[in-house]
């Protein structure tokens, strides 16, 4: 076992720069973008990855510019009725909850159910009704989300209602969560929202993890699969129209499945070990990510995260020992790939654990030495003239 896990390992470091990139995808972040060359650059990478052509982008602006007018032409009387519609919805959820809080410790069972299950049944039929007559587009997202909470609420209800002295909740989990399942994907086969989409997927991995559990798998495998196979699925839903939900699903994903690889390595070897493997593989994610020119800013995201998990293992790794002042070193060096790179994020790191590792060193054995700040100050300004003349040479050639 310990040989397949390293096995595991090398295969992800290896593939990093190939596949492993999108798994962290999907973390909303700050875009890398910070001027119009670049938003060129990116709008360019973009139209070279999904073959769009200038025809189509002077038709998407044409349309959009045709399209704006319209909207903002929105007569009063929608607007009114949108916002009725949306208080009327308001006051009726809440007229439902206040009655449900205050009378419920006297409520029977039967009334229980109704006002929970059957209330989550009548806004499924609302939902359908509306879905069918494409009536309220505009509340088909919070009406789905309703439905949906209210119908899980109100089967758990019903089992504790019907099984009051069952104490076992992962079955009562797992039968809720396969019958919210059913009813999400018949609705997102029938209907094809995003919305859907995410609900369906959201109860089925629920219903996978407590079912996994309940066959006493290790936490690691369960994270290991699940992870895996959200990756997969994100990758499936990035080719579709519900590609909104391919970047969650990435990050989702990236969680799991990291996590996993964690508790194995950590158990196999060391946390600091672990730490030191995981970081670098979500660093060849970013790399990948970055190379592939998707997801932009999301790239940022798993450089900033993968070299805090990095640095942290490698110092743990070095401490105490004879290579210790190695961890500056290898600091050093991950700063001239910031510089080619050009990533603020990794950047952002580097200089604090570098910052931190020579106070954290001139405290432990240098603490009474003048000489050692003043050799400091000397080097740096030694590298900024280097810098500054590199600088020049460049621009010269």
């Amino acid at each position: 076992m310990m040989w397949l896990l390293l096995l595991v390992v090398i295969f992800m470091l290896m593939g990093g720069l190939w596949w492993g990139w999108p798994l962290l995808a999907g973390l909303l972040g700050v875009s890398a973008v910070a001027d119009k060359p670049g938003a060129l650059a990116q709008i360019a990478q973009l139209m070279r990855n999904y073959d769009i052509s200038l025809h189509e982008v002077e038709t998407a602006c044409n349309a959009a510019a045709h399209a704006q007018p319209a909207q903002a032409s929105r007569s009063k009387g929608d607007i009114a009725k949108t916002l009725f519609v949306y208080l009327g919805a308001i006051f009726i959820l809440a007229g439902i909850g206040t009655y449900v809080s205050m009378f419920w410790a006297s409520m029977g069972s039967v009334m229980r159910v109704v006002v929970t299950l059957g209330v989550g049944y009548i806004l499924l039929i609302v939902l359908v009704s509306a879905l069918h007559e494409k009536k309220f587009p505009r509340l088909i997202l919070p009406l789905t989300l309703a439905a949906a909470f209210m119908l899980t609420s109100g089967w758990f209800v019903f089992i504790h209602e019907v099984f009051p002295r069952g104490d076992n909740w992962r079955l009562a989990v797992l039968a809720v969560f396969g019958m919210m399942t059913l009813h999400q994907g018949l609705l997102f086969g029938k209907f094809r929202l995003t919305v859907l989409a995410f609900t369906a997927l959201f109860f089925a991995y629920g219903f996978m993890q407590v079912g996994l559990d309940l066959l006493h798998m290790p936490y690691a495998y369960i994270a290991i699969i699940l992870g895996g196979s959200l990756y997969l699925v994100a990758q499936g839903l990035e080719a579709t129209r519900h590609r909104l939900l391919a970047a969650p699903a990435f990050l989702l994903g990236a969680i799991w499945l990291y996590s996993g690889l964690f508790e194995r390595i950590a158990n196999v070897t060391s946390p600091a070990w672990a730490n030191f493997i995981i970081g670098v593989c979500v660093m060849l994610t970013a790399y990948g990510l970055q190379q592939a020119g998707r997801h932009g800013g999301l790239a940022s995201l798993a450089y900033f995260f993968g070299s805090l998990m990095a640095y942290a293992g490698l110092f743990d790794l070095l401490h105490n020992t004879a290579f210790e002042l190695l961890y500056l070193g290898v600091t050093a060096s991950v700063l001239y790939a910031c510089v080619v790179l050009q990533s603020r994020a990794l950047l952002f790191t580097t200089v604090l654990v570098m910052l931190g590792f020579i106070g954290f060193y001139t405290s432990r054995h240098f603490a009474h030495s003048l000489g050692w700040p003043v050799s400091l100050v000397l080097m740096g300004v030694a590298f900024l003239g280097i810098g500054t003349l590199a600088l020049k040479v460049k621009q010269k050639m």
